[in-house]
């Protein structure tokens, strides 16, 4: 008897997912493919669009063969700020523009002259600072630089609606992919900003719909439900909203630590300085407020050198376990030894003091350090509300130093860490169907574990 499966799309800027989760949510198929990058008409690189729909199409249609399964579902997670521009016949009218592509700074300039002040609309909308991480932006350059492009524009889909598109044929939006650091949105108004408006953009942003649509239709003769996608940083948030009961900040650590406070009474950022405050939004149009620090890259620039000052093997750092007593050394008499390269603070020194015993030492005091940062970070995204528990997913979940100092340092919290590389896939899968999450879910699905603080002597 063949299984009944939900398939999900995981587009990441570097791999590219796809999974089939059984009705208890465990994955029974899964497949990895990456394209190399092509180039804009500025020779600056960028997603194959033409491969990626090439292959979301052959893919589909040999499961949808396959005898061992039945596809009831579809859905959609994939990265942000990226926007498919279709002509009225559906066709791309433009490169998947990067949204690494530097903006002309004679751009942002006629924007704020246009809809300033900068720092009263950077709240408004959510944004920590314009580029073309800013999907509003490069509609605005768009039109700017290429109105007789501009002008051929149908629909202005999020990448993840584009892909929904692809097998749809119906243009949609949805609040997770709008609400995603694009200065589209304006968080008081809970609508598009009023500029949004005045440019006229309203008429090539499709309708919004919730994220939880769904369209039943037949699809090469099977009767599929497709979902209208999801953004990949909401998809990841979603199986913890939907199965913990108390409120809660998440920590998505890797080459950035996010912090999302998904219970906010509190939506815009009021710390708009330092690029490390953003908006997200929920799967019903609620807002999520971010912090985001650079910690893994700033880590893995650090333990290079420390490796190097040490000559240690590259994985050596993996295996140090916390140690009390060097960390009340550390702490007794604290001073701030690193210099960041990829971060920003005014605690560090003008150079690296080099100036310890070993390198389980060394490592401490980075880790010590690296933490105090991550702590100010969650502080800001908690602000004023209530939040009993923290839960740490990513590559710094089973750091045995970084889980024990935040565990100390939040010892009225909960800490609890989960391990799951679906993330955002399983949160699109769960986003379109109708079941219920309970506390069990993270605990069967996810790995939780407790964390207690340790004892003080």
């Amino acid at each position: 008897m063949n299984k009944k499966v939900t398939a999900v799309f995981d587009i990441g800027k570097t791999n590219k997912k796809f999974f089939l989760f059984d009705k208890d949510f465990k994955e029974v198929h899964k497949e990895y493919i990456s394209f190399d990058e092509i180039e804009d008409e500025d020779g600056h690189p960028t997603e194959n669009l033409p491969a990626l729909q090439s292959w979301l199409k052959n893919v589909f249609n040999r499961i949808l063969k396959a005898e061992e399964f039945e596809v009831k579902a579809i859905n959609f997670s994939t990265y942000g700020a990226s926007l498919v521009h279709i002509d009225e016949n559906g066709n791309p009218l433009t490169p998947l523009y990067n949204y690494t592509k530097p903006l002309p700074q004679q751009i942002v300039n006629s924007f704020f002259e246009t809809y300033g002040p900068r720092e009263d609309f950077l709240k408004t909308t959510g944004c920590s600072d314009l580029s073309m991480l800013n999907s509003g932006l490069q509609l605005y350059w768009l039109k700017k630089e290429h109105p007789e492009v501009y002008k051929k524009i149908k629909y202005s889909l999020h990448l993840p609606q584009y892909l929904s598109y692809i097998f749809t044929g119906i243009p949609l939006s949805e609040y997770t992919s709008i609400g995603c650091h694009t200065a589209l949105w304006d968080y008081v108004k809970k609508d598009y900003h009023s500029w949004v408006y005045q440019e006229g953009f309203n008429k090539i942003l499709p309708p919004i719909v919730s994220t939880e649509t769904s369209v039943n239709m037949n699809y090469n003769g099977t009767r599929i439900k497709i979902g209208v996608g999801i953004h990949d940083s909401s998809a990841a948030l979603l199986p913890y909203v939907r199965s913990i009961k108390k409120k809660f900040v998440l920590v998505s650590t890797g080459t950035w630590s996010i912090v999302f406070n998904p219970f906010t009474e509190q939506p815009i950022a009021t710390e708009v300085d330092g690029n490390e405050a953003i908006n997200y939004m929920r799967i019903n149009g609620k807002p999520v407020k971010a912090t985001r620090l650079f910690l893994g890259n700033e880590y893995k620039l650090q333990v290079k050198k420390l490796d190097e000052a040490f000559g240690v093997a590259d994985d050596y750092h993996r295996h140090v376990k916390f140690d009390y007593d060097l960390y009340s050394k550390i702490t007794d008499n604290f001073k701030h030894t690193f210099k960041w390269e990829s971060i920003e603070a005014e605690t560090m020194p003008l150079e690296t003091i080099m100036n310890f015993e070993n390198y389980q030492h060394a490592y401490h005091q980075l880790m010590t350090e690296l933490v105090l940062l991550q702590i100010e970070s969650i502080k800001k995204a908690i602000g004023s509300d209530a939040i009993s528990g923290i839960y740490v997913d990513g590559g710094f979940s089973d750091n045995d130093v970084y889980i024990k100092l935040l565990a100390h340092h939040f010892r009225d919290k909960k800490l609890r860490t989960t391990d799951s590389s679906l993330g955002s896939a399983l949160g699109a899968a769960i986003a379109i169907s109708d079941a219920k999450l309970n506390s069990k879910f993270l605990k069967k699905n996810y790995a939780l574990k407790k964390h207690v603080p340790f004892i003080v002597s």
